[in-house]
């Protein structure tokens, strides 16, 4: 068998124990899963105003997002549909904002983790598990649950609060 030597440095570099040898920072690690789950709520929330192109969008505008509301909370009478897709869009603004600006990250990201719990179990008992799957969303919320137990600050507010809080 003939490698060329291009070839041979990429295997190389993704060979097994080159990757057992890299060493992410737990800094690195909480930083990609406060930007991944702030993302994917904020980027839900522009789905929701008609902000991707329709070739993307899941919902693509605010009466397809109710309806999408309807079908995941059937026990939900029909006139709070509204008030409920309003208050989910409301703390998937607040939790992502929370979570960005690094401000009592643990408690928001659990709250993150319950929020996108209740969301994957809404699906899974009226549309199937599939699309929980599909869109990753137990996923989301192991991870948000996991940047809930990382207790190492970096750079967080609250930990600069705290300090000022002390030197008085």
């Amino acid at each position: 068998m003939h490698f060329n030597r291009s070839a041979f440095c990429f295997y190389k570099i993704l060979s097994l124990k080159t990757i057992r040898t890299i060493k992410m920072s737990k800094k690195i690690i909480k930083l990609f899963l406060r930007l991944s789950i702030s993302i994917g709520f904020l980027s839900a929330v522009a789905d929701r105003f008609g902000m991707w192109n329709k070739e993307v969008a899941v919902w693509g505008n605010w009466e397809n997002f109710l309806d999408y509301t309807k079908i995941i909370n059937p026990v939900i009478p029909e006139n709070l549909i509204e008030p409920v897709g309003i208050i989910a869009t409301v703390v998937e603004i607040i939790l992502p904002v929370f979570l960005l600006i690094r401000y009592k990250t643990e408690t928001f990201a659990k709250i993150s983790g319950f929020l996108l719990l209740i969301f994957a179990l809404s699906m899974t008992f009226s549309t199937g598990i599939k699309a929980t799957f599909d869109f990753s969303v137990f996923t989301a919320s192991a991870a948000a649950f996991a940047l809930s137990t990382m207790k190492e600050k970096f750079l967080e507010l609250d930990a600069f609060a705290n300090k000022c809080c002390e030197q008085n």
